[in-house]
Formats: C-alpha cells, structure tokens, sequence
C-alpha cells in the first residue's frame, strides 16, 4: 500500500550515498562480476565483510510492516524486525521472540507476556513493555492505517484486543474482548513487529523508508526498483547471530535474467523462480535447489460490484472456463496442484468434499447465456512480479485470456507497477485480477476471513465479496475452541464461497529458491518471510 513520504534533506543525501555504495557492490547487472557484490564466500577465509545478495522479483512498498500488506515488503522487515513470538523454523509452531514467555487465562481472555531483558532497538532505544504497549497503541488507534491489525484483530467493528498495559519493565498483559483462537499465531505475523516508539513518535510517516526494529539486521540504504540494503546489528541480543555482515536485496524482475545472475554468480540467492528453472539448477554443480513448503493460493480475483462479475452466474461461468490443470502443466512444472478452494489441503478445517467447478466450457456458455452476459470486454489485470503462487503472471493472464474467449468473454490484459497494482485492485478498479496469498499463520481464519468476508473490504478483501452466513460463520470460528467445531464450520464455509465464485481458485504451489553452494542453512519457511540470521557463507 503505497504511503506518503516525508523526505528530509538527511534522507536524500542517504539515498545519495546509498545509490553510490550500490553502485560499488554491483548494483548493474551490466557491468559487474561475482568478486565485487556476492558470493561473500569468496571472501570468508580472508577476513573480509560476508556479504549475502539475494536477487527477488520485486521491490518493497515499505519498511513498516504495520502499513504494508506485500510479501515483498515482509521479507526485507522480518530481518529488521522482530515479533512479540516467532514461528519454528520449517512449521507455525509458536516459539519464543521479543517474549520468553507467556500464559493464558482459563477463560482466553488475558494473555501475560514476559519479555526478554537486555534488548535495545537499533537507534538505541531500550526495548520494554512501554514499548509493546506502545506500538499496541498505534495499531488499534486507526484501523483503516494499518490493514493487517483490521483483518486479525478486528471483527464486525469491535477489536479484539481490548486493553494491553505494561506491569513493570518487562511483563505485559493483554486483555481481549473475545476469545480469538489464533490470537498467538497472529502475534507471531510480520505485520505486527515491534517498531521503536522513539522513531515512529518523531516521524511515523519516515517508518516505511527508514525502519528501526530489534531484529539481526539494521538497515542502510535504499534505492527505489534497484536494491535495499541491511547490515549487521552488533548489538544484536542472541549471541553469535547474524552470520553474516551484510545483506544486499537485489530487485530483478525478470526471471530468467534473475536466474542467469545466479549462475554468474553476481547475486547468491535467487527467489521466485520459474518452476521450469529446476532441472537448470539441479544440473549446475554450483547451485542448490531450495523448496519452500506449500502454504499459499493462487487465484483469478473477480470484483463483485463491477458487471459483469456483480452476477453470480457470470462468475461461475468464469469458474467453469478455466482449464486449472492445464495452466499447472503448462507453467508450475509440476510443482502445484490445481486448486479448488481458497486455502491449501495443508490447512486444517480444508473441505475435500467440495467439488469445485471442473473445466467445461460448455456448461460456461450456458451459464452466461442464462445470465444474459452482453459480451462487453472486460480488462483483465496481470501481475507484474512472480510471486511463489504466481509464477509468471503475464503468461497465466495470457492462457486464462484465451479460455475466457472460448466461452465469449472479450478481455484485454493491463498492469501496473507492483504498488499502483495493489493499491488500485484494493480500490476495486479491477475487473477480474490475478493474485495470490502465501499464508502468515498456518490458520484458515488467515484465507477465508482475512481475504473474503466483507470486514476486510478495502484491505485484504480485494473482491468486495460480503456474505452475512458465511461472516457469522467465520466470526464464530474465531472464537470456537473446540478444534472439531471450528473445523466444521470452516467446511460449512468453503462451501458456500465455492457456490458464490468470488475467485477462481487456481493453484497451490511449491515455490523454489536457489542459491550458492557455499550458501549454508537457508530454510526456506511456508510463511514467506525468512530470517537469514543463521545463513552463512563458506
């Protein structure tokens, strides 16, 4: 989402700096080699800073993660950042992060953190419970601000965390108005990182170019669609962590161009992928393959409030008009499976028994006759990055094109830069647009209610669907504790976005990384965000 930005004369001449330092560690995939940006291997045995340049499909929006709702984005701040707890390393496991520890009520209603002591933020700010209470603050004091806290802590208008305050220096107690069943899992999401109240007091807006976490990295420079760079916090708490001394993210947006840096060795890790890459990795005796575990979807977004898609039937037809095996086989390689529903099988509460809608584009011409369709061309929006589920969005834009003709729906494919494509499609400009979710938390409460009831118009609702049965039913699942009852309600819910087509549901992938060999320990997490704290160079 974009944000406005505050530049200050310190800022610029930053940014000065920051494109001459890029520039210096080979920022121009031009003119430079292996020995000046990457590769920090090269240098490990001498002495030299370990510099780790990892190549990605696309550019930040912004470095809060509170305002921010773009998988880009989060990768950059889940290493400048830290949340209250953190996710295990491979699973959504809850662990222990910026809190050691915590309890809950009998009742679910308070939940005590102690947090862990010694910990300052990278512009020297003591790291407390003030500080939590803080940021808690800012969150719930504008819903429309910042998305995320809308989407998990706020239902039908009223928000979740009623109260949150400070017991001393280092104990914090949250008081819910609910029971909210992933009420840990959501803590442990990107979006809610602990900020320095020190920086976003002085200049909140100077957040999203100029972050200031907890985390292993600090962060240096920024030059827009070019490259963020993060370096070492030598103040950072956990011993002997982060490996590495520098971090360079390189924004290369064409695939084949990212991969061909790889192997050239001028950046060391290469995400977002074509599937079609593999066989060119595991045949290069330089690189390794890395496969992020599937937790995502990919889909055809249809926007409900714009004719034609404001008729259910039109949008079944779409349903109906898409052959989803044959955009697997054609672009994942093998590396999805065609979807039917909004959330992955590895969800709990995922409904096998929906039968979805099989390609036939038949029963899609019948459908759209019955509905009167007048054959208007729509514009179909095509991602501009590759995104885990998405793989090449153009060329997915271009086969659903064809098929919507087979039935006789005109399209023109349009798109934007990554920013001005989500905020627009946010806005419900869109006709019908393709997207994605990796999930943040490993719960069905982050697909189905996070992307499709109506309280999430306007954020991560991009549609404009609202259903009131299905709403009372993933309301109701926030608060169920029983596992068995939550899971069933979730089922019940599946089925009634299936008959209403709000999306086309179309692949759940199995992303792939690559990178050096003597890259060691990356793990790839499903969430996404990856912490490259333990990543070392030999």
């Amino acid at each position: 989402m974009k944000k406005k930005k505050l530049w200050t004369l310190g800022v610029m001449l930053l940014l000065i700096l920051s494109t001459i330092l890029a520039a210096c560690g080979g920022s121009d995939t031009k003119d430079t080699g292996s020995k000046d940006t990457s590769t920090g291997g090269d240098s490990a045995g001498s002495g030299e800073p370990k510099i780790l340049v990892y190549g990605r499909g696309g550019d930040s929006v912004a470095l809060d993660p509170a305002v921010v709702t773009d998988g880009e984005s989060f990768t950059v701040t889940a290493n400048i950042y830290e949340t209250l707890v953190n996710f295990g390393e491979q699973d959504v496991t809850i662990n222990p992060g910026l809190a050691k520890s915590w309890e809950a009520s009998e009742d679910g209603l308070t939940y005590t953190f102690q947090l862990q002591e010694g910990v300052k933020f990278h512009d020297g700010t003591d790291f407390n419970a003030e500080a939590v209470v803080k940021n808690i603050e800012r969150w719930k004091s504008s819903t429309d601000k910042y998305p995320y806290f809308s989407t998990q802590f706020v239902v039908g208008g009223k928000q979740i965390i009623d109260s949150v305050t400070a017991e001393g220096d280092y104990t914090v107690v949250f008081k819910l108005s609910q029971p909210q069943a992933p009420f840990l899992k959501n803590l442990a999401m990107s979006p809610f990182a602990i900020a320095s109240p020190t920086a976003f007091e002085a200049d909140e807006e100077g957040l999203s170019t100029n972050p200031v976490g907890t985390g292993p990295f600090k962060f240096v420079s920024w030059v827009r669609n070019d490259s963020i760079t993060i370096e070492k916090n030598p103040d950072y708490y956990i011993d002997g962590y982060p490996k590495l001394d520098k971090v360079i993210y390189r924004s290369i947006p064409e695939n084949s161009a990212r991969l061909n840096d790889l192997i050239a060795g001028n950046i060391d890790v290469a995400d977002g992928l074509s599937p079609s890459d593999k066989g060119t990795i595991e045949g290069d005796a330089n690189l390794q393959l890395i496969e992020r575990p599937s937790m995502n979807v990919g889909y055809l977004g249809l926007t409900v409030t714009r004719p034609p898609f404001d008729n259910v039937k039109v949008r079944q037809a779409v349903n109906y008009a898409i052959d989803k095996q044959a955009l697997v086989d054609a672009f994942y390689e093998g590396l999805a499976e065609p979807a039917k529903n909004p959330m992955p099988p590895v969800i709990t509460g995922y409904n096998d028994e929906v039968t979805g809608y099989t390609y036939d584009p038949e029963k899609a011409k019948a459908l759209l006759a019955e509905a009167g369709y007048d054959g208007k061309e729509i514009e179909l929006w095509a991602m501009p990055v590759p995104r885990p589920y998405m793989p090449d969005g153009q060329k997915i834009a271009e086969a659903i094109q064809k098929n919507l003709e087979d039935v006789g729906i005109k399209s023109k494919i349009v798109s934007y830069e990554w920013a001005t494509y989500l905020d627009k499609a946010e806005k419900g400009e869109a006709d019908a647009f393709l997207l994605g979710w990796t999930g943040d938390n490993g719960d069905a409460d982050n697909f189905l209610y996070s992307l499709l009831d109506g309280d999430n118009i306007g954020s991560n609702n991009y549609t404009f669907y609202d259903n009131q049965e299905l709403h009372k039913l993933l309301t109701a699942a926030q608060t169920e504790i029983d596992e068995d009852k939550r899971n069933e309600l979730y089922k019940q819910a599946q089925v009634i976005i299936s008959e209403d087509a709000p999306w086309v549901p179309l692949a759940h992938s199995t992303p792939i990384l690559a990178a050096n060999k003597k890259v060691t320990n990356y793990i790839a997490h499903p969430t996404g965000s990856d912490r490259l704290d333990a990543i070392d160079i030999q």
